[in-house]
C-alpha cells in the first residue's frame, strides 16, 4: 500500500530539504526630514525581498509582530502623533490569529513626526518590526537611530511640557551607557566560558553536507522530470507519433546508418528544446520569484482552472490543441529546409502537436520545482523530462524490427488518459487549497478536501473495472461481431481499481482526524478540520534554555530546541499539522527534553546587554532579544520556526529543521537525532 500511495505522489513531489541559513530578507534605514523650522520627522525607509512581508503598525495584541517605536533619548521635541506605515499597505484575515492583519511588500516604509520645542533637539531609539514569508517568520528586528538638529519653535513652550527623565531614570541610563565597555567584556567572558553557548554552525553545516541534500533534492528532481516524461509518452497525442516519426527517419534515406544518426539527432533536438524552455523560464522569472509565484494566491487559483479545463479534456468533454497554423507553418518549415535545422524543426513540430497532453504535465513539474528555489531545479526538471520524451524515438530508430512489437493505441490509451483527467482534478484541489488558505474562505477545509479526494479515487476505481465510462470509450465486440454491453476486465486493470478503492478506503478516517500522512503535504492543515477525536498537543517543559539544558543532563535526555514566536504563522502551522501526529507527539514528550524559545518575548531582562555580533556592538533589551542572539551565534540562523536537537554538551545530534509540513520528514528527524545520541 505505501509503495502505491508513493507513486502516485511522487508525481507532483520533489524531494527536497531545508537547511539552517541566515535570511536578511529585509533592509531598513532611518533618516531625519525638516517638515518646517519646528517640525521634524523620522523616515524609515526599506526594500522587502520577493516572497516577505513586513507587517504594519495596527495590529492588535496578540496577533504577529506589529512596527512599533521606542524612544531611549527624547530632548527639546516631542512626537506629534504615532508611528505611521506610509508604504502601500495590504490587509488580510488570517485565521491562524484571528483576526486582519496589514502588511507590506516589496518597499517597507513609516514615519513618526515630531514638534521642535527647543531651539537644540536630541533623539535616539530604534524601530522594532516583524517580517514573514509563508515558509518562515524572522525575529523582531530593531533599527537603531540617533540624530540632533537644531530647530526654530514657534512659541516657546513651558519648561514643565518637556518631559524629562527623573533622577531615578537619568541614572539608570548613565549606569547602562558608561559601562558599555564593561559589559561588552562580561557578556563575551560569560559567553566563551559556557560550553552551551558556543557556537556549532560547523557542525551543522557538516551534518547537512553529509547528508548531501542539495544533491538529492536535484536527483529527485530529475526523477520527477523522467516520470512526467514517460507519462507523457503514454498519452494519446504523443504514443502513435512515435511508430510514424521513427519510420519516416529511416525510409528517408537508403543509408541505415544515416536513418539511426538522424533520429538519434532528432531524439536531442526534443531535450534542446525542452531544456531551453527550462532555463527560459528561469531567466524570466528567477528561482526567488518563481517561489514567490508558487505560493501566490492568485497563480494558484489559475493553475487550478487550468488543471480543471485540461481534466475535463482528457475525460473526453472536448479537445485542446494549438492552432493548426502555429504546427502547419513549423511543418512546412521543417520540409522546405535541410540538414540539422529541418531535424529540429520536426522535432519543434511534436512539441506543439502534444501540446494538449505535455502542457499540464510541464505545468505542474515547473510549478513544484520552482518552490525549492534552486536555479537549477526547472532545467533539470525539464532535462528528466525531455530524456524521457525522447528515448524511444532513439530506441526505435536503432532497432526498427521493435516497433511492430509495439501495443497499438486503443482503449489502454483512453483508460491512462481518463486516469490522468482524474488526477489532474484531483491535483487542481490542492492549488485551489492554497487560494483558500490565503483568502480565508474557508470553502476547502481539510475535510471538504478529502471527501472530494475520496469520491475522486472511488471514481478512478469504478472505471477501471467497468462500471462507468465516457464519451471516448471505444465499444467492445465478441466474435460475432456484437457490442458486449459490460467489457470484460483486464488483470491490470484490476489491480489498478484494487489500488484505487484501497487508497479512497486509507483517507477515509481522515475525516475523523486520522493524520493520513500519505496526503499530508496535499491536504489543508490540521487546523483547518473541525471535528477530530483526540488532540495530541506537546507542550515545552522549559522556555528557558540553561535550565532546560541543566535537567536534560541530570536525567541523560537529548534535547530539542524550538525557536519561535508569538506572531510566527508558520510555527503555528507546524505544531497544528506536525506536532499534533501520534507517533510525532510520542517522540517529543517521551524521548526529548522540549525547549522552546520566543524570540519575540517582550520581556524586559534584568539589565540590557551589548554584545558583539560582526564586529558591532548589538543591545539586546529584552528576553527575546537573548533568544534570538542565541540562534544567531551558536546555529547561524535567524529564521522561524527553526528546529535543532542537541546533546548535553550543546552540540548538534544531525542537521536543523525548518518549516515542512512533511510529517515522515519530521518523524525521520526526530529519530535520526535519538540514534546519534544513543551511540555517544
Amino acid at each position: 500500500m505505501k509503495r502505491i500511495i508513493s507513486l502516485l505522489t511522487l508525481f507532483i513531489c520533489a524531494l527536497t530539504a531545508v537547511q539552517a541559513q541566515f535570511v536578511n530578507p529585509v533592509t531598513i534605514s532611518a533618516s531625519q526630514k525638516k517638515v518646517g523650522d519646528d517640525a521634524l520627522e523620522i523616515v524609515f525607509q526599506g526594500s522587502v525581498d520577493a516572497g516577505w512581508h513586513v507587517y504594519g503598525t495596527d495590529i492588535a495584541d496578540g496577533g504577529p509582530t506589529r512596527a512599533e517605536l521606542t524612544l531611549e533619548k527624547q530632548k527639546g521635541l516631542k512626537p506629534d502623533g504615532k508611528l505611521k506605515a506610509t508604504g502601500k499597505l495590504h490587509k488580510a484575515m488570517d485565521e491562524m490569529f484571528g483576526m486582519e492583519v496589514s502588511y507590506m511588500e516589496g518597499t517597507a516604509s513609516f514615519v513618526q513626526r515630531f514638534t521642535i520645542t527647543e531651539p537644540e533637539y536630541e533623539v535616539a531609539g530604534y524601530l522594532t518590526y516583524g517580517a514573514c514569508n509563508d515558509e518562515n517568520c524572522m525575529p523582531p528586528t530593531n533599527v537603531e537611530f540617533s540624530f540632533k538638529g537644531e530647530g526654530k519653535p514657534q512659541t516657546a513652550e513651558p519648561e514643565k511640557a518637556v518631559e524629562e527623565p527623573k533622577e531615578e531614570e537619568t541614572a539608570a541610563v548613565v549606569e547602562d551607557t558608561i559601562p558599555a565597555e564593561e559589559l561588552v567584556l562580561e557578556d563575551t567572558l560569560a559567553l566563551a566560558e559556557n560550553d552551551l553557548w558556543a557556537p556549532v554552525v560547523d557542525e551543522l553545516k557538516a551534518f547537512e553536507a553529509g547528508t548531501q541534500t542539495k544533491d538529492r533534492s536535484l536527483w529527485g528532481i530529475f526523477l520527477l522530470g523522467v516520470l512526467g516524461g514517460l507519462i507523457a509518452l503514454l498519452t494519446p497525442c504523443v504514443w502513435p507519433i512515435i511508430p510514424m516519426t521513427v519510420s519516416f527517419f529511416l525510409k528517408r534515406t537508403d543509408d541505415k546508418k544515416k536513418g539511426i544518426r538522424d533520429a538519434i539527432t532528432y531524439g536531442i533536438s526534443i531535450v534542446v528544446i525542452y531544456v531551453l524552455l527550462g532555463l527560459l523560464v528561469t531567466l524570466i522569472f528567477g528561482a526567488s520569484a518563481l517561489n514567490a509565484l508558487s505560493t501566490n494566491a492568485i497563480f494558484n487559483i489559475f493553475f487550478c482552472l487550468m488543471l480543471l479545463v485540461f481534466g475535463a479534456s482528457f475525460l473526453g468533454g472536448f479537445d485542446i490543441s494549438l492552432p493548426s497554423s502555429w504546427t502547419n507553418a513549423v511543418d512546412k518549415k521543417s520540409s522546405s529546409t535541410t540538414g540539422l535545422l529541418s531535424i529540429f524543426l520536426m522535432a519543434f513540430t511534436l512539441s506543439l502537436v502534444s501540446f494538449s497532453c505535455t502542457g499540464p504535465i510541464i505545468g505542474f513539474l515547473l510549478v513544484e520545482v520552482s518552490t525549492t528555489g534552486s536555479i537549477l531545479a526547472p532545467t533539470i526538471g525539464m532535462l528528466g523530462f525531455a530524456l524521457a520524451l525522447a528515448l524511444p524515438f532513439t530506441i526505435f530508430a536503432m532497432f526498427p524490427a521493435w516497433l511492430k512489437s509495439m501495443p497499438k493505441s486503443g482503449n489502454w490509451m483512453n483508460c491512462i488518459k481518463v486516469c490522468l483527467g482524474l488526477l489532474e482534478i484531483a491535483f487542481a484541489l490542492k492549488f485551489f487549497s492554497v487560494a483558500d488558505l490565503a483568502y480565508g474562505w474557508h470553502l476547502m477545509d481539510r475535510e471538504v478536501f478529502l471527501c472530494l479526494w475520496i469520491v475522486i479515487f472511488a471514481l478512478m476505481g469504478a472505471y477501471l473495472i467497468g462500471w462507468i465510462r465516457f464519451p471516448h470509450d471505444e465499444d467492445e465486440y465478441d466474435e460475432m461481431g456484437e457490442v458486449i454491453q459490460r467489457p470484460r476486465t483486464s488483470v491490470i486493470r484490476f489491480f489498478m481499481a484494487l489500488a484505487s478503492f484501497a487508497f479512497a478506503l486509507y483517507m477515509v478516517p481522515g475525516l475523523w482526524g486520522a493524520p493520513c500522512k500519505a496526503v499530508s503535504a496535499f491536504a489543508p492543515p490540521m487546523s483547518t478540520q473541525d471535528f477530530r477525536l483526540g488532540d495530541s498537543s506537546v507542550e515545552a517543559r522549559f522556555n528557558d534554555y540553561d535550565e532546560g539544558m541543566a535537567y536534560a543532563k541530570a536525567h541523560g535526555m537529548p534535547v530539542m530546541i524550538d525557536f519561535t514566536g508569538y506572531g510566527c504563522v508558520n510555527c503555528r502551522k507546524m505544531e497544528a499539522a506536525v506536532w499534533t501526529d501520534p507517533q510525532v507527539a510520542d517522540l517529543m514528550k517521551e524521548k526529548y527534553v522540549l525547549i522552546t524559545l520566543y524570540v519575540d518575548e517582550k520581556t524586559p531582562l534584568p539589565e540590557k546587554l551589548i554584545v558583539k555580533e560582526n564586529g558591532q556592538d548589538v543591545t539586546l533589551r529584552t528576553v527575546g532579544d537573548h533568544w534570538s542572539y542565541l540562534q544567531r551565534s551558536k546555529f547561524g540562523a535567524n529564521a522561524q520556526p527553526f528546529y535543532v536537537l542537541i546533546d548535553n554538551e550543546g552540540h548538534p545530534l544531525t542537521g536543523s529543521y525548518s518549516y515542512n509540513e512533511d510529517i515522515s520528514a519530521y518523524r525521520s528527524f526526530l529519530e535520526k537525532g535519538l540514534k546519534q545520541y544513543s551511540q555517544k
